[in-house]
């Protein structure tokens, strides 16, 4: 027997103010308007749309959601719409991800001047991203590329290309889908050169966990592959936490197995200078994809992840060697001039740069 269509709901939608947030809110509110329920749409000022300071400085992604949940527990909105890339892996008691939607493309892409690939960018180009993920993975195929750190929402950011402060500057995809800017698109990137954020692509619908009459509206919206595949690359993420604080790529896709239908995750976890690359798989069952992606993380802590510790549990650096023409006592190259108005540091620049290195290859096995 078919259950009975939850009644009519009148909701309060919390959204951060940029275009992009407001046109993933609105596709949200209006699925749910499909369905009979009436959405308003509440703008929240988050710090991370304020602050002009690098991600890293003031909190990570996290800070776009934490204005956005205070919202929520506080009664002033009913639900929330967030970027499941900008969500911390760990629970934020009285809340729920309610629902899971499909998935947009996770793929990274890359908008350029002149409308040039990776690979005909040339040695010296400066490509701007906000990511570490994104600068690590990019400086490990070695193609002579300088990076700049920058901040903003997608018209800023396309527009120092346009303006000829950048050569170059990686988003994700689907945002700019959303958008619908994907004319700006000169390439996307193939995951096997770099793998997205755990989660990029999905959003994440969030209400109060007491609140079973908005979690029943929402649930309609769930879609269970993705919840999956977003399940398997945040465990992934959550497990390396623990254990490094490098930057991290993930990215599971629903696949037909010699056995039916399988969870195929691949992740990446390396040094931002490029000097560490280290990526593996896993093979599992898609009911079991928290548990497939934490096998996953400790694979990756196993063969080398775990050297890459923050620098508060690294151990000293040795002193420099007394000799004047030893490695250790050449003057580093001057950093590239910074470009016209793009703004941060070069995000390479405080890293300590290690030069032990791990077998750059990728190993596939079948999780058991």
């Amino acid at each position: 027997m078919t259950a009975p269509a939850a009644a009519p709901l009148t909701l309060r939608l919390g959204t951060r103010r940029s275009a992009l947030a407001t046109t993933q809110s609105t596709w949200v509110a209006d699925l749910l308007r499909a369905r009979g329920h009436v959405v308003e749409l509440v703008e929240i000022v988050t710090e991370g749309d304020t602050s002009t300071a690098s991600l890293s400085s003031i909190g990570g992604t996290g800070v776009f959601a934490a204005a956005l949940r205070r919202a929520l527990l506080a009664g002033e909105v009913d639900l929330a719409v967030h970027s499941l890339k900008d969500l911390p892996t760990t629970p934020e008691p009285g809340l729920v991800i309610a629902a899971v939607p499909v998935r947009e493309d996770p793929r990274d892409v890359l908008v350029s001047s002149g409308h040039r690939t990776l690979g005909e960018l040339g040695d010296g180009a400066v490509v701007g991203t906000g990511s570490p993920r994104r600068v690590a993975q990019l400086a490990a195929l070695g193609l002579g590329l300088s990076f700049k750190d920058i901040r903003g929402n997608v018209d800023t950011r396309i527009g120092l290309v346009r303006d000829g402060a950048l050569d170059g500057v990686v988003l994700a995809r689907a945002g700019l889908a959303r958008l619908g800017r994907l004319a700006d698109v000169a390439e996307a990137i193939d995951p096997l050169q770099m793998l997205p954020a755990p989660g990029q692509g999905a959003l994440a619908v969030e209400c109060r966990s007491d609140d079973e009459t908005t979690r029943a509206a929402l649930a309609v919206l769930d879609d269970p592959d993705t919840r999956a595949c977003v399940t398997a690359e945040r465990a992934v993420l959550a497990a390396l936490e623990a254990g490094c604080s490098a930057p991290v790529g993930a990215l599971a896709e629903i696949v037909e197995g010699e056995d039916g239908i399988e969870l195929s995750l691949r992740a990446f976890v390396g040094a931002v200078d490029g000097s560490f690359d280290l990526r593996r798989s896993l093979v599992g069952g898609v009911d079991d994809a928290e548990a497939l992606g934490r096998r996953l993380a400790a694979v990756l802590l196993e063969d080398g992840g775990d050297l890459l510790r923050g620098p508060e549990e690294r151990p000293p650096a040795a002193p420099p060697m007394p000799s004047g023409d030893g490695p250790a006592s050449r003057v580093p190259e001057a950093p590239p001039p910074e470009p016209a108005e793009a703004t941060g540091a070069d995000p390479l620049a405080a890293l300590d740069r290690s030069t032990d290195r791990i077998p750059e290859h990728d190993s596939t096995e079948r999780a058991l």
